[in-house]
This record gives structure tokens, C-alpha cells and sequence, in this order.
């Protein structure tokens, strides 16, 4: 069952500190990374599965099934039975965090019924939190190291979206991804907005960036998984935005049969 109260004192406290992790090994030498390739061909480092070690360590305490891009994958005839379940991605962006660009984040979600009802998205090196739940609302702390406890954080936090973030019309896109679909997409865009302005960026930074108003939308017609999306849609959802398939024009569901996402365009707060 989703509790708001309940999903922060499991999600903040393993964000934070799979950050912390992150960031220790980030610091050292590219050479003690221990850099491997998956199946997929995608990479898998030490960070990797060191966050992904601390955060299932908070999470199974809570009784509640894990889907989490680094854990043993569930058949979907055992996941179909699942009413609730967290959606992690230890470290989104691994490709950033080789190219020690810094746009790389921990990410995890509560999905209800194949919907994000709650999201935790933390960027390790800036000491950034962003989190937002179905009922209560979306926030941003900008620094979480000028708070001492979960309460002091939780009262740092500004809502989200925040007002007067850009002018013109904004469009971020994938640093890493950027398909010649999404680019047509832009080119549409720009037809009815000669001000628009394209940025750039890694990991579910794109979601958040949509959810406190700094971009206009994010549009995405290239492969994502369901854990790199889910904590940053129920995020831009709780502040009002929406992450919505470009076929079928509806919001996009989680717990699939196949995790793949379908290509989707996120919007903010009208």
C-alpha cells in the first residue's frame, strides 16, 4: 500500500547514502572503477553495484518486492502479481559517470498498479534532492548537506515547479541519446517557437529539469528502461507535469511485461 510517510523513510536515506558511495569511488582513479560489460553492452562499474548493495539493503527491510536494473530480473508471471514494488537504478548515467561529467544520479520510485505513485532522484555531486509524491506534491533541496536530519531536509525542500526558471521556450534533451527522431521533434517545435533554447543533459536530470520549470519539455525518441524513468515521472507527475507515449498519447506504465519504455515526451505545469 502506498504510504508518502513510509516511502521517504526508505527512499531518502538509501539515495543518500548510495550517493555518498557513489562519490567515494567516483574520487579515485578511473583504474580502481573495475569497469565491466553487461549482456546489453552497456557498462556495469563498482559504483554500480556498491549503490545498488546499500539501497536494496534499505529497501527489503520495508517487506516490499525490488525490481532494480543491477538485481536479478523476476519473471513477469511472478511480477504480474505484484500490487506495489520499488523501481531502482543505482547509478543512472554510467556513461556520464565514465566520462566524469558529474550528470549522473540515484533513482528510485514507488509504482502502485503500474503507476509512479512516489520518486527519489539524488545528483551525488552536486548534493542535489529531488523528490515528489502522488498527494503531497513535488521538492527540491538544493544542498542536502546543510541539513542534519530527515526532518531539517524535509523542511528544506522548495516545491516544485519553481517560478521564472527560463525565458523563451526550453527543450532539454539527452546528452548521451540524441536520435535524429528527437531532433526532427525539435525542429517541429521550433516552427512555433522561434525563442526555443536547447540544453542538454545526462540521466533522469532531463525529468527533473521539466518538473521545476526550468525546461518546457523533454522529448525522448530513443531506448530507456522503466528504472531510468520512474522516479523522475512520478516526480514531474506530483508537480503537476505529465510523461506521456507518443503513440498512444497517455501516461506511460510500469511493470510491463517488457521493461522497455515506448518513446515519450515529458511536459511541465501549464
Amino acid at each position: 500500500m502506498y504510504n508518502p510517510t513510509g516511502f521517504l523513510r526508505a527512499a531518502l536515506p538509501a539515495a543518500l547514502e548510495a550517493g555518498k558511495a557513489i562519490l567515494e569511488i567516483y574520487a579515485q582513479p578511473t583504474e580502481g572503477w573495475e569497469i565491466e560489460e553487461k549482456a546489453d553492452h552497456t557498462p556495469l562499474t563498482l559504483a554500480d553495484r556498491r549503490a545498488n548493495d546499500i539501497i536494496m539493503r534499505h529497501l527489503h527491510a520495508t517487506g516490499h518486492p525490488i525490481l532494480s536494473e543491477e538485481g536479478p530480473l523476476p519473471d513477469y508471471e511472478e511480477r504480474k502479481n505484484w500490487p506495489g514494488l520499488w523501481v531502482v537504478d543505482p547509478l543512472d548515467g554510467t556513461s556520464e559517470f565514465l566520462k566524469r561529467n558529474d550528470e549522473f544520479t540515484v533513482n528510485i520510485a514507488w509504482v502502485q498498479d503500474g503507476r509512479p505513485m512516489a520518486g527519489v532522484i539524488y545528483l551525488p555531486v552536486t548534493h542535489t534532492l529531488y523528490f515528489g509524491m502522488e498527494g503531497m506534491g513535488a521538492f527540491k533541496v538544493g544542498d542536502v548537506t546543510v541539513a542534519k536530519s530527515e526532518e531539517e531536509l524535509i523542511r528544506a525542500a522548495q516545491r516544485l515547479p519553481i517560478e521564472k526558471q527560463h525565458e523563451g521556450f526550453v527543450v532539454v534533451a539527452s546528452r548521451s541519446h540524441l536520435s535524429g527522431e528527437t531532433e526532427a521533434y525539435i525542429d517541429l517545435l521550433r516552427k512555433d517557437h522561434p525563442d526555443l533554447s536547447l540544453i542538454s543533459a545526462g540521466s533522469s536530470m532531463k525529468l527533473c529539469r521539466v518538473a521545476e520549470g526550468s525546461a518546457d519539455v523533454y522529448p525522448r525518441f530513443a531506448p530507456t528502461m522503466e528504472w531510468d524513468t520512474a522516479a523522475g515521472d512520478a516526480i514531474v507527475r506530483a508537480a503537476g507535469g505529465e510523461v506521456v507515449d507518443t503513440e498512444r498519447h497517455q501516461p506511460l506504465v510500469y511493470n510491463k511485461a517488457d521493461l522497455r519504455n515506448p518513446d515519450f515526451i515529458v511536459t511541465c505545469k501549464s
